[in-house]
């Protein structure tokens, strides 16, 4: 039997803004949104939680958990869930396509430098000024994030131990997943008895079942064509879980390994790629396409890795309302919520490592953490103040 909480219920998607203030918003996003998933949802956080008041925090962390339960990119399923939250289908795909636009763009433009002269042009320096400010960001959404997600002591040792176990090299589906079991277990075990679990009918689980379908679509070894481009990065966007690591692990099986469209040192060079622009990393998809087919390609590529969260984010947005409404999927969710502040931790502090490498990148990093703290100044501006910071520190040294 489904129960209600006594919890209060996080509100529906208002849809009272236009389209045009959505697009206009994540068309900015889509170029400042450097540093990975972990600092777009930060990026995002701030803009619609924080100054424009578009949901409450428990909202926007419930986006979270239903985005990490579906696979694909899941900075970009947070802004498609994100624009239709406020300005209905329409928002949806025009936030989701304006959010990904950028990088395309960028990506296709190294990817002609790269096919015309054989290298890719290099944006150390630019990342140099924009890794600090971006853990000062990442670090101010984990900080507002956690005191709405850690309800208790019970929920803040799951997210300290799916940060440490993150650490230690546990898959992140696997303590997604298990701290969502674990969660729903403890909090309903009273409840335990036969037919109890028919609720679970409720959650999204059963989307799971639906990427392996076409993942059978791209399975045959066969000379380049578009419509196999298409369809291998379709299978991809539709069953990859994970970070930019995992991705690269279809891409080699896929491109080098399989197909052989790819070198390994070409490979490479395309994950460089969507390392070094903003927006999502799946655009390395689009330097992929290009490199193997041309500007059809490209496009083709982008498309069929990005489809799949248009259409997972759409079938997802009914379930949404439903999650809150019992007690089994609302544990559920809280575990899924805590987990991903932990898992969202873990992977600043790996940032934090890379990005924080001498007395320049500290004082950035501090100051940044000021700015956006104390004066709440826009996260966007302090990323584009540091790439200037980075580009003028290091022609001078």
């Amino acid at each position: 039997m489904t129960a209600t909480v006594t919890e209060t219920e996080t509100a529906p998607p208002d849809q009272a803004g236009s389209v045009r203030e959505v697009a206009l918003l994540m068309f900015r996003l889509g170029w400042t949104a450097f540093g990975g998933p972990a600092a777009h949802i930060a990026m995002l956080r701030d803009e619609i939680v924080n100054r424009r008041k578009w949901m409450e925090e428990q909202y926007f962390l419930d986006l979270m958990g239903a985005t990490n339960l579906i696979p694909g990119p899941n900075s970009t399923e947070m802004v498609i869930h994100s624009s239709y939250h406020r300005a209905g289908w329409r928002g949806l795909l025009a936030g989701g396509t304006l959010f990904i636009l950028p990088a395309v763009l960028l990506v296709l433009g190294f990817a002609w430098l790269y096919v015309e002269y054989g290298t890719t042009t290099e944006g150390e320096w630019l990342l140099y000024g924009i890794k600090p400010v971006i853990i000062a960001v990442v670090a101010q959404a984990i900080w507002g994030l956690g005191r709405t997600a850690v309800k208790g002591v019970f929920l803040a040792a799951i997210g300290l131990a799916v940060l440490t176990l993150y650490i230690l090299g546990v898959n992140e589906i696997l303590l997604l997943f298990g701290a969502a079991l674990l969660v729903m277990l403890v909090r309903n075990r009273g409840r335990l008895r036969p037919g109890g679990m028919r609720v679970l009918s409720l959650a999204p689980w059963w989307l799971l079942a639906l990427p392996p379908l076409l993942a059978v679509a791209a399975d045959a070894k066969v000379p380049y064509s578009d419509s196999r481009m298409f369809l291998t990065f379709l299978k991809i966007g539709a069953v990859l879980y994970g970070s930019g690591y995992v991705l690269l692990a279809f891409l080699r099986n896929d491109f080098v390994d399989r197909l052989g469209w790819l070198t390994e040192e070409q490979l490479l060079d395309a994950v460089a790629v969507g390392q070094f622009t903003p927006g999502p990393v799946f655009t390395t998809a689009t330097f992929v396409g290009y490199l193997s087919g041309g500007l059809s390609g490209a496009l083709l590529a982008t498309l069929g890795i990005f489809l799949p969260a248009f259409v997972f984010v759409g079938l997802s947005i009914p379930l949404l309302p439903r999650l809150r409404r019992s007690r089994w999927t609302a544990a559920a969710l809280d575990g899924v919520n805590v987990a991903a502040i932990g898992l969202m931790a873990a992977v600043g502090w790996e940032l934090g490592r890379a990005a924080i490498v001498d007395v320049m990148t500290v004082i950035l990093a501090i100051a940044a953490g000021v700015l956006l703290i104390r004066y709440k100044v826009n996260s966007a501006w302090l990323v584009l103040g540091g790439g200037i910071i980075g580009i003028a520190y290091k022609s001078l040294t």
